[in-house]
């Protein structure tokens, strides 16, 4: 059979502008309504414009000396190709727009697959969508369809958690440890341990906290640690308070549902930690109701992006109750947001800032594609700390789910390297009704 042609969603598209070069030998197609609504997507500041705009560019690169109605080398001198389907009418009773009752773009794409796999009948045709509701009409009309996989995680229940519970026997083990402060592998059997990961050291009778220290290749113990007035609760919120705190950890990441204290615990540690850097970032990306523009929000820019900030409003006044008004930590950190040391903002506007000599805290991650997690972290300059908070189960945009989102791609992706750190945290701390809700709802 010959190479397989590839009919891309603008869902595509607008999750990685360089989706067309990953389909190996493999020829793609470009429905024109695609164009059309990538068009619509090109003026902005959010990651989704920037990938239109790249995508226009590099089509208008690659077809210069080309009609794009024929087929055009994706690379230079390559062999996959690519088109754009010009004219999306068929004469058929399996038209997209007769069979769905109506005229709409993801019609007019459906309809497309169909003429392609119409003219192309020795091959095979295969529409490439993150929208599973395309997916489920293109399989209604008998065209085979697929999920971008790119980026994506195979086993998201096997994914790294970070934290690992052992159970020893002899109770001299956990005496000695809690005396030395270390212990090596091989006194508790462990092996293959990734750097960075932390342990519940346990038996009957007693436990304690450890790391895995890469440069001593040994255990080291985990203590309590308080951060401006916010003090772990739990084990977990201890490990995460120990990474926070470690200033040879550039890089952090913290899962865990709503209640677990990720947000709280990461903005406690980067003010307690504000004379190492030269300002603090607190960023999140904005997911609109009914996927709008905040532009059609009244107000100018602080007001339009206020309800999607404030959470983050939230738990900076949460750590300033900690104080009294008129103690000199509440009037500090009124002083950090006055002098900007502090700042609150969409991740949007962090684009084309440096991000040298600054800690970065980026809320909700699970928000955001692999490429846009990718794009963060290799802005780090000199002396950067960057945090990733979010739950991988909790996402509001549509073409993302557990496997396939920015924090879970982040997470496998880093495990085990020396300047990184993951904890998972489970244990809900923002009251029992929280904790029974996730539980129950």
């Amino acid at each position: 059979m010959e190479n397989k042609i590839f009919v891309l969603d603008t869902s595509v598209i607008l999750f990685d502008h360089k989706a067309i070069l990953q389909f190996k030998e493999h020829d793609i197609v470009i429905p024109i309504s695609v164009l059309e609504e990538l068009d619509n997507f090109k003026k902005g500041n959010d990651t989704i414009n920037f990938e239109a705009r790249q995508f226009i560019r590099y089509i208008d690169q690659r077809s210069k000396g080309f009609s794009l109605s024929t087929w055009i080398p994706i690379v230079e001198n390559g062999v996959s190709l690519f088109k754009v389907v010009m004219d999306e009418t068929i004469d058929s009773s399996k038209d997209a727009n007769k069979v769905f009752g109506f005229k709409k773009n993801d019609h007019q794409i459906l309809n497309a697959a169909l003429k392609i796999q119409d003219e192309y009948r020795n091959r095979q045709v295969i529409l490439v969508s993150k929208d599973i509701n395309l997916r489920l009409k293109a399989r209604s009309l008998d065209i085979s369809a697929e999920d971008y996989e790119t980026g994506k995680i195979n086993d998201v229940e096997g994914l790294y958690r970070g934290i690992q519970i052992l159970d020893v026997e002899d109770d001299n083990v956990i005496t000695h440890f809690h005396q030395s402060g270390s212990i090596s592998k091989s006194e508790v059997l462990v092996n293959n341990v990734l750097a960075n990961s932390f342990f519940i050291i346990k038996n009957n009778k007693n436990s304690s906290l450890a790391r895995f220290c890469m440069e001593s290749d040994s255990l080291i113990r985990v203590e309590k640690q308080i951060a401006y007035g916010i003090k772990p609760k739990n084990a977990e919120q201890t490990f995460a308070m120990n990474a926070l705190l470690n200033p040879e950890l550039q890089l952090i990441t913290i899962q865990g549902v709503a209640g677990t204290g990720k947000t709280l615990l990461a903005l406690a540690a980067a003010i307690e930690q504000r004379s190492l850097y030269r300002q603090i970032f607190l960023a999140r990306p904005i997911v609109p109701l009914n996927n709008k523009d905040i532009g059609f929000l009244p107000g100018d820019i602080k007001q339009k992006i206020n309800p999607y900030m404030e959470p983050l409003w939230d738990n900076l006044k949460f750590i300033q109750s900690q104080f009294s008004d008129k103690s000199k930590e509440f009037q500090k950190i009124r002083d950090l947001i006055d002098s900007e040391k502090l700042l609150v903002t969409p991740l949007a506007y962090i684009r084309g800032r440096s991000l040298s000599n600054i800690i970065f805290i980026v809320d909700e991650a699970q928000n955001l594609t692999p490429l846009e997690v990718k794009t963060i972290v290799t802005r780090a300059g000199e002396n950067t700390k960057i945090i990733f908070t979010g739950d991988i189960y909790q996402i509001d945009t549509p073409y993302l789910d557990a496997q396939s989102n920015g924090l879970s791609y982040l997470i496998d992706k880093f495990k085990g390297q020396k300047m990184y750190a993951h904890i998972t945290l489970e244990k809900g701390e923002r009251s029992l009704l929280a904790n029974l809700a996730n539980q129950l709802l």
